[in-house]
């Protein structure tokens, strides 16, 4: 249950409590506004004028003080208390449900959040006589959502995870507060230093393997440069005993086609008469070979063919 709905529930008698002038009707006013179901909060009604006026009376002082234990006290100092009134059932009941969100609040453990409380502290804190007592309260408590938790009967706990801000501040309990408020700021404090550290350390690390992955890549770089100068050499020798080779094979190709063409050039061809004039063939080498008086060679044939036709 939030602040907001509990507020609502104590709006009427916030109404009503401007117009009870007599003591008579403020103190009714104070029991009819603790037996109301769904109103947790009172601080605003102990504030109004007419039921402060009830203070110090000595017939009705009582529900002045009463309403401050349900305000902000607890079954045990309802009974530490004298001269209160009697109360109801209903009020009986809303006043041990409050002293059983006090008793949750206090008990937080130090490694969690949560409430171990056990059915003995809380039977004795709460004038229960049987644990199903205890049960039924806190289930009541459960459905009525002042708090959140579990019962677990086979370790005689309650495990309670969170509790309705219902309960009004006492006087004086402000520095209190401030006292827890400080234990938790300082905490919160730790918590960010160790998480701080933690930061710089995978910073850290970071950079350490942000240089370790650096020197790697130029190494990797190094050799790969290394590399491919060592085979651009290798290439221009490969390059030049090719081009060698290959000159050679051009050279004697060409050596050949000169001597085919000196050849040519050197033959010289003198035609024969009809009486069979001789041919005369000189190689390259300055020898001759000279035809008989019968023509020589191919072109002597040709001679004496052409003097068979002259005849």
């Amino acid at each position: 249950m939030d602040q907001t709905r509990a507020l609502n529930a104590l709006a009427p008698f916030l109404a009503l409590a401007k117009s009870a002038t007599a003591p008579r009707a403020a103190a009714d006013l104070i029991t009819q506004a603790t037996s109301a179901p769904n109103t947790y909060i009172f601080a605003e009604l102990l504030h109004q004028p007419n039921i402060q006026a009830l203070a110090g009376q000595e017939q009705y002082g009582g529900h002045h003080e009463l309403l401050k234990v349900f305000a902000w006290g607890t079954w045990g100092s309802y009974h530490a208390t004298d001269n209160l009134p009697q109360l109801s059932d209903a009020q009986a009941t809303k006043l041990r449900l409050l002293s059983l969100l006090t008793l949750a609040a206090q008990h937080p453990t130090v490694a969690s959040t949560e409430s171990h409380l056990s059915y003995a502290s809380l039977c004795a804190n709460l004038d229960l006589a049987h644990p199903i007592d205890l049960e039924h309260l806190v289930t009541q408590a459960i459905y009525n959502d002042l708090l959140t938790g579990t019962l677990n009967p086979a370790t005689q706990t309650v495990v309670i995870t969170s509790v309705a801000p219902l309960r009004d501040l006492a006087p004086g309990s402000i520095s209190t507060m401030m006292a827890e408020l400080a234990a938790w700021s300082g905490r919160c404090e730790g918590v960010l230093a160790d998480l701080e550290h933690e930061i710089q350390v995978v910073r850290a690390e970071a950079r350490k393997r942000a240089a370790r992955e650096g020197r790697a890549e130029r190494q990797v770089r190094g050799v790969t440069e290394a590399g491919e100068k060592g085979g651009s050499g290798g290439g221009g020798g490969g390059s030049g005993v090719l081009g060698t080779s290959r000159s050679g094979h051009n050279t004697r190709g060409n050596k050949r086609a000169d001597d085919d063409d000196e050849a040519g050039d050197a033959m010289e061809v003198d035609g024969g008469g009809g009486g069979g004039g001789g041919a005369s063939l000189t190689g390259g080498g300055g020898k001759k070979r000279t035809g008989g008086g019968g023509g020589g060679g191919i072109f002597g044939a040709m001679g004496r063919l052409g003097g068979k036709s002259g005849r």
